[in-house]
């Protein structure tokens, strides 16, 4: 079996408490993984002069995926080489529910689907600035019925949807449908009513790519009919594909379906490599406390693992969990019950190295 390199970030706050003992768990399951640690921050500031140093960027790029803790800054840099530098362009956020998640719906039962993001391009390009900047362009608005530069003092930001980024994204889910053998569908949402020219493009290029996959079920949604949908009738998703800053919201508008960002496991991807991490924040209210939910950041490694053709191995800690959570023995506090990180880690690796 082949040795694979990870390069891992523990993260801000309260995150180290829950990467740490879940890179322990997959080393004392003797994987065929060397983590390594680039140093990151403040502390890389101090010691080298930058918040993310070449020798760390070298870490990342000779290792073969990375396992990120969340950051409240001062990873941020390394974070944005992971996504724009090595061109992750799909971030994947799985949304599942299984007994035990504490979900606010009175049926969850049969939720299961997972989002496509667009991860590098729309309004988080960052083109951003005065509205008198664009005064000599001689912009006219449609909607607003006047010209940008009577408009006032004011910003703009630029949405920008490329056809090779919508491409590569759409095509991506696809793909991924293919793979999950579910309900073999892709839904694509965006504003395309609104935003013809560059939410429309959005769709037009999904209907472009949807002809490749004859085999794939294709539908389309206004976003806003698609969050109405999301919300009643969750279960008949599968994949979903949309742009940058939609995908953004409603991953997390997802994760509240089935009982919390806690429990939301993400990955990116690009061509030629991957990241993983947990979707929620570094949670600096509970930093110490030993109470923060580990489940989103073992689902995470889950992802990461598959990535590395490690499957079963994956299989076995997502089983785990799974179990921990029907038998609603080691239920964590934001999910109801009083267990702490640590109980949590103990039991899980119980079953792991007990089946």
């Amino acid at each position: 079996m082949s040795q694979f390199n990870v390069a891992v970030f523990l993260g801000d706050d309260a995150s180290p408490e829950v990467m740490k003992p879940t890179v322990a768990l997959l080393e004392r399951m003797q994987l065929p993984i060397d983590f390594v640690y680039p140093t990151v921050g403040s502390v890389a500031l101090e010691s080298e002069g930058s918040r993310f140093p070449e020798a760390s960027k070298n870490q990342v790029d000779r290792a073969d995926a990375t396992f990120f803790g969340s950051t409240s800054g001062d990873s941020t840099e390394a974070l944005f080489y992971l996504r724009w530098g090595k061109q992750t362009f799909a971030n994947v956020r799985p949304c599942l529910w299984r007994p035990g998640f504490r979900s606010p719906l009175a049926n969850p039962d049969g939720i299961d689907f997972t989002i496509v993001r667009e991860n590098l391009e729309d309004l988080y390009l960052g083109l951003e600035g005065d509205l008198e900047d664009l005064s000599a362009l001689n912009l006219y608005s449609r909607h607003a019925r006047a010209n940008v530069k009577d408009l006032g003092p004011g910003r703009y930001a630029i949405k920008a949807i490329t056809e090779a980024g919508s491409e590569r994204v759409i095509r991506f889910a696809f793909e991924l449908a293919r793979k999950r053998e579910k309900q073999r569908k892709v839904t694509l949402t965006s504003k395309y009513n609104m935003l013809a020219k560059a939410d429309g493009y959005f769709r037009d290029i999904g209907f472009e790519v949807a002809k490749d996959y004859p085999d794939i079920a294709f539908e389309t949604f206004i976003v806003d009919d698609f969050l109405c949908r999301m919300i009643s009738r969750p279960e008949a998703l599968d994949v979903v594909v949309m742009p940058n800053l939609y995908g953004d919201i409603m991953s997390d508008g997802a994760a509240g379906l089935i009982g919390g960002l806690g429990l939301a496991p993400s990955g990116c991807y690009g061509d030629a490599y991957a990241y993983f991490e947990s979707a929620h924040g570094t949670a600096p209210d509970i930093q110490g406390q030993n109470i923060i939910n580990p489940t989103a950041t073992l689902l995470s490694a889950c992802m990461m693992l598959d990535y590395l053709g490690l499957g079963d191995q994956a299989k076995r800690i997502d089983q785990g969990i799974s179990q921990l959570y029907a038998a609603l023995q080691w239920i964590p506090k934001d999910q109801g019950g009083t267990a702490s990180t640590e109980q949590i880690f103990k039991a899980l690796e119980d079953i792991i190295m007990t089946h």
